[in-house]
């Protein structure tokens, strides 16, 4: 068969793109060989809707034992009882604790995407907004971390019977105990989306939401640095105490209820070829190279944080505790949309983002999310982060100069040359 020339020329245009330049999306990062290698193997061929020894089809005895090694291995890496790997994204993994948790015109209380959250915590453009009563928490506007007085009166007023803790651009930990308190109080679910820190969860740099939360939800990709998905977790498993129902009718424990939520009621057939490969990035967050690469990605976010300050830089909340931060550009009288701009024809990644209490609509906004999973990967550290915040220090200040952009454009090439995507 002819080789499809048109697609494999703009496959190597983006490796050279991924190459060349400095990554810096929060939630993006660089995979392993191998696990490129589980992904793009033979198990894409493969059909398993259901459960490891309760498919819907013959020919599963291999990718059973796959899926069952990418369960086990979750479940050594997070200290869960249950876990679920064949949500294909964190939204879908998101979309299935709703479906099992929640009917529709349910109240939620989730963290407000104007602050930091994510779509799928209520947003009314997402199902979670068209489908439930969606209600929302937010930040401090003088100390931008989340104000928990003010979430436990939201929730005294909505009762929502599914709250929600985590965000796509917050730089703070979470106090998962007082948000039990406060679930418990109102007689509410509580769920942890940690797809941001979920690597750092693991391996125990930041606090962990298994004993407080009743579900905890992650991307595997991130700081996890496995394929593009999403997986479902309880640090135990549960009774079905609320009488919660599937088209199955009522069923005896959560697990249960998840797993009949993530098939047949969100999704079809697993992909298995992608499952095989979180089970190879599970497998690699359990060495000690990970955690020494989980370290370091730390310290270049915080060395990244301090070096924006210095600079006069305003991060939301004054710093970070894990992997990203969330700077506002309006003392520097750049848009988000304008620097996200100016750095891209730098070859700096980022993305524009909303901050709190924002006055610009969200393509403009006044904010940029910046974070270093990818760029430890590729093996940078303190002393590369400090060039890598003057030269986007120099971009930014200079928004509409091509000659800057051109120069800070040739320093980073120089820079990221020879660099492997994954060097950890």
């Amino acid at each position: 068969m002819k080789r499809d020339k048109e697609i494999f020329d703009l496959i190597e245009k983006e490796k050279h793109r991924q190459l060349d330049g400095i990554e810096l999306i929060a939630s993006e990062n660089f995979v392993s060989q191998q696990v490129m290698d589980a992904q793009g193997s033979v198990l894409t061929n493969k059909y398993a809707e259901g459960l490891p020894g309760k498919r819907y089809y013959g020919g599963c005895e291999f990718v059973d034992q796959v899926e069952d090694l990418a369960r086990e291995r979750a479940k050594t890496l997070f200290n869960c009882e249950f876990v679920n790997v064949q949500p294909h994204s964190g939204a879908s993994a998101n979309s299935a604790v709703a479906l099992a948790c929640l009917k529709p015109g349910d109240a939620m209380l989730g963290f407000d995407l104007s602050h930091g959250g994510h779509l799928t915590h209520g947003s009314s453009v997402n199902y979670s907004g068209i489908l439930y009563n969606a209600n929302f928490y937010g930040v401090n506007r003088e100390t931008g971390r989340v104000d928990y007085d003010a979430m436990e009166v939201t929730a005294k007023k909505c009762k929502p019977k599914l709250i929600i803790a985590g965000a796509s651009a917050y730089s703070r930990d979470w106090d998962y105990k007082r948000m039990r308190a406060i679930a418990d109080e109102v007689g509410a679910l509580l769920m942890a989306d940690i797809s941001h820190p979920s690597g750092l969860i693991a391996r125990g740099l930041m606090n962990d939401p298994m004993e407080d939360c009743h579900i905890v939800t992650t991307t595997t990709h991130k700081t996890l640095r496995g394929p593009r998905g999403g997986m479902i977790m309880m640090g135990k498993n549960f009774d079905n105490p609320w009488g919660l129902t599937t088209g199955k009718g009522t069923l005896k424990n959560m697990g249960m209820l998840l797993n009949s939520a993530v098939f047949p009621g969100m999704q079809g057939g697993p992909l298995e070829h992608v499952i095989a490969a979180k089970a190879v990035a599970f497998g690699e967050a359990l060495t000690d190279e990970y955690l020494e690469y989980c370290v370091q990605m730390v310290k270049n976010a915080s060395t990244m944080a301090d070096e924006f300050v210095a600079r006069g830089y305003k991060i939301i909340s004054g710093g970070t505790d894990n992997h990203c931060m969330l700077i506002d550009l309006r003392s520097k009288g750049v848009t988000g949309k304008d620097a996200d701009a100016a750095l891209g024809k730098a070859d700096i990644t980022v993305n524009k983002n909303m901050v709190p209490f924002d006055d610009q609509p969200p393509m403009i906004s006044s904010g940029i999310r910046v974070g270093t999973p990818a760029i430890t990967t590729r093996g940078l550290k303190e002393q590369d982060v400090k060039v890598i915040v003057d030269l986007m220090d120099r971009v930014i200040t200079n928004s509409e100069s091509e000659s800057v952009i051109a120069e800070v454009k040739t320093k980073v090439n120089e820079m990221m040359s020879g660099l492997p995507l994954f060097a950890s």
